[in-house]
């Protein structure tokens, strides 16, 4: 089987989101976290977690990108395990429930995948009509072009490919660097 594991390029997700995700860890949507969702009321690093993060099934933390990687059957099942200790902690009524919603959130995670391993995941959210409403991207590496300069390719390194919606344009994007410098500079 494969699920999306968190994956961190750079210590970004350290500065956008309360809480990141360690690397390595398997990865859900988490739009549940959000049924209620008011965006322009949040704090800022639960905002960017809203818009563009994946949730850590271990530590409930954010990733801003995750990875389609191979999962063995043990590893699927610990982190449902872990997954329902946190819904737990979130106040799920039992254990069954806890563990029934952890397996849902995998078989949905595990509907991303239907794509090479290695390929990179971004999600977007927003509400619309009362609705949270999820678009995932993916970011495939360029194979290499006979011939094509390198430092060109190295410069390209990844394709873009809408999942879902590719008319829509995100209404909002979120400057990284920006954000980095901001953290940096005090």
């Amino acid at each position: 089987m494969k699920l999306p594991r968190t994956i961190r390029l750079d210590p970004s997700d350290a500065f956008v989101f309360a809480r990141a995700a360690e690397p390595g860890e398997w990865a859900v949507s988490g739009s549940f976290l959000f049924g209620d969702a008011a965006p322009e009321a949040m704090e800022p690093k639960l905002r960017n977690a809203f818009r563009s993060g994946f949730l850590g099934a271990t530590s409930l933390g954010f990733s801003t990108l995750a990875v389609v990687s191979r999962a063995t059957d043990d590893e699927v099942e610990a982190a449902k395990r872990a997954l329902a200790q946190g819904f737990l902690s979130l106040g799920a009524p039992n254990e069954a429930a806890a563990v029934a919603a952890a397996g849902a959130e995998l078989a949905f995670a595990a509907s991303l995948c239907d794509h090479p391993e290695g390929t990179l995941i971004a999600v977007e959210r927003r509400v619309e009509e009362g609705t949270v409403r999820e678009r995932f991207r993916t970011f495939r590496q360029r194979e290499a072009v006979e011939g094509a300069d390198r430092l060109h390719m190295l410069s390209r390194a990844f394709t873009f490919h809408d999942m879902e919606g590719e008319d829509e344009e995100p209404q909002e994007r979120v400057d990284l660097v920006a954000l980095r410098g901001k953290d940096e500079g005090r």
